[in-house]
């Protein structure tokens, strides 16, 4: 399904971020070359934790997202407080999925961690196909943070 070459990607993020520690400008970045890499990809971003059990709204790309999403509700707040990654193929089918575009079908959202284990946020990609995403994003995306914010392969899941 996927159609990603996440290699290529990841070697493009790569080099773009190389030296950057600042989060926000690796997320505004990631989020640019990830929603440009597939015309599944409708909305691109990062929540990020900005207190005890609340995301908001970080660099993205696409229409409007939600500005706050509690770690209880929807796909993201799931991610985040499982810290793993969610792939749901029929988004009126998640308990609690909030809709912040009426034209999101599918999403993935991978937890963000950085070094020791700090959650981050998440990175939320929602596609208006149903059951857009598979293991394969799962993983290439997954590479990618983990390369970019230096975290740990176990640290994310």
């Amino acid at each position: 399904m996927s159609r990603v070459d996440y290699a290529a990607l990841a070697a493009r993020c790569a080099a773009l971020t190389e030296g950057e520690s600042d989060e926000v400008a690796l997320m505004a970045t990631l989020a640019c070359e990830i929603h440009h890499a597939d015309d599944r990809f409708d909305w691109t971003g990062f929540y990020r934790v900005a207190a005890p059990g609340l995301l908001k709204i970080g660099p993205y790309q696409g229409t409007h997202g939600c500005l706050t999403i509690p770690f209880e509700r929807g796909v993201c707040g799931a991610a985040a407080r499982t810290r793993e990654v969610q792939v749901v193929d029929d988004v009126d089918a998640f308990p609690g999925h909030i809709a912040c575009s009426s034209s999101t079908r599918s999403e993935i959202v991978l937890p963000v961690t950085a070094p020791g284990g700090r959650l981050l946020g998440v990175l939320d990609i929602d596609s208006d196909r149903p059951a857009a995403f598979d293991s394969v994003d799962a993983e290439g995306l997954g590479a990618i943070l983990r390369a970019t914010f230096g975290a740990q392969e176990g640290a994310w899941r």
